[in-house]
């Protein structure tokens, strides 16, 4: 009588034990229609798209990349402007009021 797969070494019952094997030896049926084995792989041809693949993808990359340096040029170019525009206003405001001397 061995203990297979009991915990803290109780070794199995003669019935338990018989019934794993049972349950080992009958596997189910495989379901639905058996299919043909698939076709050979030419690895020259699904390497050559492979590397297709990667360079289509650098390549978008860095497209993406570039855009997005043009944003954050024109992003900078807007933010600069309404910050010149902020403290032109500011200025104006201050002198004009005659809150600060100009001389």
């Amino acid at each position: 009588m061995a203990s297979r797969g009991r915990r803290g070494g109780v070794p199995a019952r003669e019935g338990e034990q018989r019934h794993e094997d049972r349950a080992e030896q009958q596997a189910p049926a495989p379901q639905g229609p058996v299919l043909p084995p698939p076709p050979p792989v030419d690895y020259g041809v699904f390497m050559q798209g492979l590397v297709q693949a990667m360079q289509m993808q650098a390549h978008t990359q860095a497209a993406l990349q570039a855009q997005l340096e043009a944003q954050m040029v024109l992003m900078n170019g807007v933010l600069q402007e309404r910050a010149d525009v902020w403290w032109a206003s500011l200025l104006r405001t201050r002198f004009e009021d005659g809150a600060v001397d100009a001389t």
